[in-house]
């Protein structure tokens, strides 16, 4: 905790005076985001540091995977779809991103199988990419390549669950609203866009 405390401080000598004025306006005017994106809990995929945003300028969801669940209201909690809600229906965000990356630990335990210290609620939350391991299965893709495929298809399974959102597949049909596929290289930095055909394509 020391670690954090001491960065805050570096912050609040340096960074926060470099953004005084951009965090006033903000507190002022509220947030006008240019993109919302899905990104995974892993801290080694930061949207803020791979797309070298400042304050302001990204609404993000991060969860286990970078996955989203089909359109569902029932009542229940929904911490993903809440917060979509928020971002398309209230910001109005004129882009929507669900950005994937290498070494993805909840599509390596859905592939390869479940440690017992998961099993309560990653094992549940990823089972809804299992179709993205079958895509991969019925592909005929090498074992060690799985992963790697998998991550790419968890995208396109989450901007189609995306579109089951009346309210996201209102304003795409109409043009407020762009949804794109992206998947982060870890080891080497590389950022891969999907095109119109489902491929994906270094930046």
């Amino acid at each position: 905790m020391e670690k954090l405390i001491d960065g805050y401080r570096r912050f609040r000598d340096s960074g926060l005076a470099t953004h005084r004025n951009r965090m006033q306006a903000l507190a002022c005017e509220g947030q006008h985001p240019q993109a919302m994106i899905i990104a995974c809990s892993d801290s080694r995929a930061d949207p803020a540091m791979v797309f070298d945003t400042a304050p302001g300028q990204l609404f993000v969801i991060r969860n286990v995977a970078n996955l989203v669940p089909p359109y569902d209201p029932d009542g229940e909690m929904h911490g993903t779809s809440a917060a979509l809600e928020f971002g398309v229906r209230v910001l109005e965000v004129p882009h929507l991103i669900v950005m994937g990356h290498q070494m993805c630990g909840g599509i390596r335990a859905l592939v390869h199988g479940f440690p017992d210290q998961v099993q309560d609620f990653v094992k549940p939350w990823m089972s809804m990419a299992q179709p993205a391991v079958d895509a991969a299965r019925a592909a005929g893709t090498p074992e060690d390549q799985i992963d790697g495929v998998c991550e790419h298809e968890a995208v396109k399974l989450s901007l189609r669950n995306l579109r089951t959102f009346p309210w996201i597949a209102e304003r795409e049909a109409d043009g407020r609203l762009q949804l794109h596929g992206l998947r982060f290289g870890i080891a080497d930095g590389v950022l891969e866009r999907m095109g119109p055909d489902g491929t994906f394509h270094p930046v």
